[in-house]
């Protein structure tokens, strides 16, 4: 909400706008298929609304949903608030029909965080704990935001980037299956979706951000787009220049 692209002024329109499209959403959704909203919060005169509230409302008339996961998607940087907490973080709601559907594990695990950890007791007392492919990424992602210096950065105001929405499309979706985004911006879900060999079906209503994404995707065929690769957070060493602290800091 917002945004130049959003013409909800009240949290009613917002909510009214996508309890107009989430039927839309599970009829089209295959059985073993999922349905996945990012979405961040609502500030206005130093208050601040959740909104996947509104999406949760919108959602939970289907009887044949189920939501599977509150995922915490949190960055590093951000605007500077001085009167509350910086915020750091937006939520995907992951939602799947019920029944069986389709979740690939092995397709988004991350390095392990202690790979020589050993199990301490037991028959397995002294072997390695970890599992050698990695670990479940759990619901809490760390994933650098769209900002300035960002190599995806378009001039799309609310980006995010490509890593999040492969996360997404590789465990939830098949070789070969469909991805939809009713909000395509500038084609970020639509390249997760090519990259993974998937197809995409998109709709954006504004032509400036079509022709992004439209040049994002000629790029993509072309081999040259450029994107940050699903990697961890890479920490400074100690001595490097951006790692020393000043003579008058505190802290």
């Amino acid at each position: 909400m917002g945004k130049s692209y959003d013409k909800s002024t009240k949290l009613s329109d917002f909510q009214a706008e996508i309890s107009k499209l989430a039927p839309s959403l599970v009829r089209l959704s295959k059985d073993n298929g999922s349905i996945c909203w990012q979405v961040g919060y609502h500030a206005k005169n130093g208050e601040v609304y959740p909104l996947d509230y509104a999406i949760f409302e919108a959602f939970r008339t289907s009887r044949d949903l189920v939501l599977r996961n509150r995922i915490a998607w949190t960055f590093g940087h951000g605007e500077h608030c001085r009167d509350r907490f910086s915020g750091r973080h937006e939520t995907i709601l992951w939602y799947t029909k019920k029944g069986d559907y389709i979740f690939d594990l092995d397709a988004v695990r991350v390095p392990q965080k202690y790979p020589g950890k050993r199990h301490y007791k037991g028959p397995r007392r002294g072997e390695f704990s970890g599992n050698p492919f990695g670990k479940n990424p759990s619901d809490v992602w760390d994933i650098p935001n769209v900002k300035a210096g960002h190599v995806e950065k378009t001039s799309h105001p609310c980006q995010f980037p490509v890593a999040l929405a492969q996360r997404l499309v590789n465990a939830l979706s098949g070789s070969g299956d469909t991805v939809l985004d009713p909000y395509a911006g500038s084609g970020t879900t639509g390249i997760a979706a090519l990259l993974a060999g998937r197809r995409f079906l998109g709709a954006e209503v504004n032509p400036k951000y079509a022709k992004i994404a439209e040049a994002r995707y000629q790029a993509l065929a072309r081999g040259t787009l450029r994107y940050r690769a699903d990697l961890p957070i890479r920490s400074p060493q100690q001595n490097e220049a951006v790692s020393q602290k000043p003579d008058h800091f505190h802290f």
